[in-house]
């Protein structure tokens, strides 16, 4: 016999409904607008993560992501965990306790990467540069030079937190004369400003899905070169994390028909993930690239005559990462949440030392075009 439910039982039972999110323009640091494309493959019937539909699924998500990449490194595969884990993987893969790290800060996610080589028994050498400049090359060359032991060079090319964009191309030449290894932070790089892995010699580099790519938030994207490959196996401890060991997570997704399980894949968010590659395929990489700088000329042009001014130089701003210094008498919070409640337009606050002095303002992917710029200038108007 089923006993019939109290007025206050059914009313704790009928409390929740099923989430209905307000839809915004996302135009902060990320995630970014998520293509409708994507959205719907998400959408798309789950199969098993061992199904052989979905192993071909997994192998040209490998080969689009070289094409993305700009590599032929065997080693390319997504991770089922946000950009934060492909980081750790980076350095849980190459650093043993003890090696020598050089870490280039200049911004929040550098400083994340200092925070990998201390807690993973390394010993940190640190280079830091101004927030809102880009990485001192001058600076570099001087401590490897005066470091010649040092296994590592590390940096972000696109650091979120201030908009600048380092000289990864110089930096990976250094490494190489010094016969450092490179883990490069390309989180909000990859699909926007050009990014060329074989071509700079850069060893491990990563990214995520949320940026510029215009896919929910949740997976990673990292490359490892043939060298970064050969230290990995040449290690004398195991990896400390088994989740994100490298030769774990490569016997499943190596394409030769005989994965080994290693871990429930997110199947649907992969599904996100081959099409927002197989769209920037399709536009192709220089039309991207060229897309995000012409859209970011036009957001700058409007900003400038509303009074804001650019942190960062000309010549190291990310066209899909703006940092602009708010005109005073502008209430950083006031004005975000006004622009959030009328306009369901979402901006970036500062971080660190940015903090309530700047908005970070994302053109990334399907965020980079006219109409996203028109709301956005509007917007601002309306709160000045």
């Amino acid at each position: 016999m089923v006993q019939a439910l109290t007025t206050d039982e059914a009313s704790v039972t009928n409390q929740y409904v099923s989430f209905q999110p307000t839809p915004r323009t996302l135009m902060g640091p990320g995630p970014s607008d998520v293509h409708p494309r994507v959205s719907a493959a998400m959408g798309r019937p789950t199969i098993g993560h061992l199904d052989p539909e979905f192993q071909q699924l997994m192998d040209e998500i490998k080969s689009l992501l070289r094409y993305a990449f700009k590599t032929e490194n065997k080693l390319t595969l997504p991770l089922s965990a946000p950009g934060s884990a492909a980081m750790e993987s980076a350095f849980a893969n190459l650093l043993q306790p003890g090696d020598k790290a050089v870490v280039c800060v200049n911004g929040v996610f550098g400083g994340r990467m200092a925070e990998n080589v201390r807690r993973m028994g390394g010993e940190l050498v640190l280079v830091e540069s101004p927030w809102g400049s880009p990485v001192d090359v001058a600076a570099v060359a001087k401590t490897l030079a005066e470091h010649g032991d040092a296994k590592i060079l590390a940096f972000v090319h696109s650091e979120t937190s201030t908009g600048a964009r380092s000289d990864a191309q110089a930096l990976c030449k250094l490494a190489q004369e010094h016969n450092c290894l490179t883990i490069v932070d390309a989180v909000t790089s990859l699909g926007g400003i050009e990014l060329d892995v074989d071509g700079w010699g850069a060893d491990v580099v990563y990214s995520g899905t949320q940026k510029c790519l215009s896919c929910p938030p949740g997976i990673s994207l990292i490359t490892f070169s043939d060298k970064a490959a050969e230290a990995v196996k040449a290690r004398t401890v195991p990896v400390q994390s088994w989740f994100l060991d490298l030769s774990l997570l490569m016997a499943y997704w190596d394409g030769d028909g005989g994965r080994t399980y290693h871990h429930t894949a997110p199947v649907n968010a992969m599904y996100g993930l081959h099409e927002a590659l197989l769209m920037l395929h399709e536009e192709g990489l220089e039309a991207s690239w060229q897309r995000h700088a012409d859209m970011h000329q036009k957001l700058a042009s409007g900003l400038t005559n509303l009074g804001f001014e650019f942190v960062v130089e000309p010549e190291y701003r990310l066209p899909q990462l703006n940092l602009v210094r708010l005109p005073a008498g502008l209430d950083d919070a006031k004005a975000r949440a006004s622009m959030l409640a009328n306009f369901n337009l979402e901006v970036g606050a500062g971080l660190g030392e940015f903090a309530g002095k700047v908005w970070r303002i994302g053109l990334m992917g399907q965020a980079a075009c006219d109409s996203n710029i028109a709301l956005c200038l509007a917007a601002i108007q309306s709160v000045k």
